[in-house]
């Protein structure tokens, strides 16, 4: 596949992303222990780039700077969505890009006075992160139970309630719950990335995820801190993390009534 193309239409990535993710999860379904390489390409892969742009850009929290102050918006006006992706592309060929720690920003949690972190990265790593889950989610995809809903494709909360109504309508009695505490902090990296492996041989793409785990944070007060486990929330990588780690879900599973 010719990847030096920067034709800069997202009608175009947009199918063209498609046509190979759709190649990627077949491959996958058809052998479960296949382990795919030469994936880095893909990733730096102008089509892929671009949509995964698209995405971060219509976020909800396309307003939100990392620690380099930029937003979507001032990249756009600054340097231009195009040169920026452009710049982006051959940072990453030429292994020259680096993860920036996350700005770390404390939210109240709902329902409670504690507070939860979130994680902001750049523009950049936000874009990479995108295009990186481009690539891996429809290869993880092809290994989860229909029963899982947490951070999944065109799946959501609504959707696993919906099943447990329907499924208590058929003489189902129980639905269990359960939470794993701090799961987002507790994440074990070499656990982790030994799911990954498991999936990915391209040294390249294990690299980039193993970075973007230990890119760090910068506290609000300025502080910059390792991260030795767990994955910062904000991230769409980190996202994906959760569901391949298996430390965060949202599976329905009820018992049948005697």
């Amino acid at each position: 596949m010719n990847t030096s193309d920067l034709r800069f239409d997202p009608h175009w990535a947009e199918r063209r992303v498609l046509e190979i993710q759709t190649k990627l999860h077949r491959w996958a379904s058809d052998d479960p222990h296949r382990r795919f390489d030469d994936l880095f390409n893909l990733v730096a892969d102008p089509s892929f780039l671009l949509m995964a742009w698209e995405r971060v850009a219509g976020n909800k929290g396309a307003r939100s700077a990392g620690i380099d102050g930029a937003s979507v918006d001032f990249v756009r006006e600054r340097i231009g969505g195009e040169n920026f992706l452009a710049e982006l592309r051959e940072q990453l060929t030429s292994r020259g890009f680096r993860p920036l720690p996350v700005r770390e920003r404390m939210i109240p949690k709902p329902g409670s006075r504690k507070r939860r972190r979130l994680g902001i990265p750049t523009v950049a790593d936000r874009v990479v992160q995108a295009s990186l889950k481009l690539v891996l989610e429809p290869i993880f995809e092809a290994d989860f139970a229909p029963c899982s809903y947490g951070f999944r494709p065109n799946r959501r909360a609504h959707d696993a309630m919906a099943e447990t109504l329907f499924l208590a309508s058929k003489t189902y009695e129980w639905v269990l719950e359960g939470d794993i505490a701090a799961c987002f902090d507790e994440i074990s990296h070499p656990a982790l990335m030994d799911r990954v492996r498991a999936r990915i041989a391209d040294k390249r793409v294990l690299a980039l995820v193993k970075a973007f785990l230990k890119a760090g944070i910068l506290t609000e007060v300025g502080a910059r801190q390792e991260t030795v486990t767990g994955t910062p929330q904000g991230g769409s990588a980190t996202r994906k993390a959760h569901v391949v780690s298996g430390s965060r879900w949202l599976e329905v599973r009820l018992m049948p009534g005697t």
